[in-house]
């Protein structure tokens, strides 16, 4: 990722310093378990410790000659180690440094990407239970439906999350494998224990079977969870970006007294935060079809998948940790408007209140089918003359001839619609 959406600590996690030393560390745990094995004299390495050097420059330098990235790290760490550098990779070959590599790489990115799904989580559970009864109206299709709150909104989005934390948390797991298994896999030339000294040593587990490569359905469950946790975030942005709408206006993203809007229109308060989270989550997303992809390779190996996942990679983990920091600040620091909210629930003169006169209508006698178009008439009406539903419905005959009219007026009650939220809120926080 370019550094406007990179934060410094995931994306160290994929410079070329710290893949060399993940390599190294590979190879010094597969040398111990040897030593330990009598397979490698005692004390190779203790010696190839003390004088292996990472040197980034040297090893791209020698790569361009041999073509070849694990030889020309070996080549490097050789000319600084001396000749006990040879019991490096004993028996193993390219794709049990470099897999082991890659799935630590992700892992340590998952977790990173789990710390900023907690805090998205705090910020949102605040704002959840700050507005718990804040009316506003829900909609559907873009249009006014019914009231609800905007505390339930951001409930949703928090129950979301929450999935989305178990989501990276398998998936975490699922690709915490490392795989030291030698040319083919068969472990021809190199002892089983060897690899779980190593997945022991990097806190990781044993791949099961690998082929040469570890198995790539478990990257695409990886790579599929970041493309789901990019469209939480973008239903996210995508509710606080029509909530500005100038027209809206029930929410608004923090405004900074020195920011600017706009070159040409010195008005403007634009939600770039929110349109920008929109444009990362498709990017992170095109991850995942090449990740998909990337599961069959030919036979027990090919590199077809290589260069697919040392772009998608680092790309897909930073842009999707910058995303959810910046989610967290929009959400964190939210301008919200109640007034404008009821305002809103106002425009339509209470048609929202159709259901609850549908409903009543039916349990005087009415037939379904009669009851709605009586409803649907007056709202109607209601629309088009921009009149009062409630009006339209006590001057109604066929329902005041069932109905008092001090009892419809009782039916346009917005805490009939809000009855029940502590029941949603309890059985949606009782465990967290």
């Amino acid at each position: 990722m370019i550094e406007r959406y990179s934060r410094k600590q995931i994306k160290s996690i994929w410079e070329d310093y710290n893949k060399y030393n993940i390599w190294l560390d590979i190879e010094i745990a597969a040398a111990e378990a040897m030593e330990k094995l009598k397979i490698i004299p005692k004390g190779v390495v203790k010696k190839v410790k003390s004088k292996a050097r990472i040197n980034v420059k040297r090893i791209l330098q020698i790569e361009d000659r041999v073509k070849h990235d694990i030889i020309a790290f070996l080549t490097s760490i050789t000319e600084k180690a001396g000749k006990e550098a040879r019991y490096l990779h004993k028996g193993m070959t390219s794709s049990d440094v470099l897999d082991t590599c890659f799935n630590l790489q992700l892992k340590q990115s998952g977790e990173i990407l789990l710390k900023d799904i907690n805090q998205l989580l705090v910020s949102i559970k605040y704002q959840a239970k700050k507005h718990k009864y804040t009316l506003c109206i829900g909609r559907s299709h873009g249009i006014h439906a019914e009231p609800i709150t905007f505390g339930l909104k951001m409930l949703s989005f928090y129950q979301e999350f929450l999935r989305n934390k178990k989501r990276l948390e398998d998936s975490i797991k699922e690709i915490s494998t490392c795989a030291i298994s030698g040319a083919v896999g068969t472990f021809a030339n190199i002892d089983p224990r060897v690899e779980k000294y190593v997945a022991k040593k990097l806190k990781l587990n044993v791949e099961p079977i690998s082929t040469q490569v570890i198995p790539r359905d478990r990257h695409a469950q990886f790579f599929s969870t970041l493309g789901i946790i990019a469209s939480s975030i973008e239903r996210l942005a995508t509710e606080v970006r029509h909530l500005q709408r100038t027209e809206v206006l029930e929410v608004e993203e923090f405004f900074g007294k020195k920011q600017k809007g706009s070159s040409a229109m010195p008005h403007k308060r634009n939600p770039i935060l929110s349109e920008n989270l929109t444009g990362l989550s498709r990017l992170i997303r095109s991850s995942v079809v090449p990740a998909l992809e990337n599961v069959a390779l030919w036979h027990e190996r090919d590199i077809s998948h290589s260069a697919v996942e040392r772009n998608i990679g680092p790309d897909a983990t930073i842009a999707l940790d910058f995303a959810l920091a910046r989610l967290n600040f929009v959400v964190k620091n939210l301008n919200i408007y109640p007034k404008n909210m009821q305002k809103n629930l106002n425009i339509t003169n209470g048609i929202f209140f159709s259901q609850r006169i549908l409903l009543e209508l039916t349990s005087v006698g009415f037939t379904r089918e009669e009851s709605y178009k009586i409803v649907q008439s007056n709202a109607m009406k209601s629309w088009k003359e921009n009149s009062s539903f409630l009006k339209n419905i006590v001057s109604d005959k066929k329902i005041t001839s069932k109905i008092p009219v001090n009892k419809l007026k009782k039916l346009f009650d917005f805490s009939y619609h809000t009855k029940r939220i502590n029941i949603i809120f309890n059985r949606s926080l009782k465990k967290n």
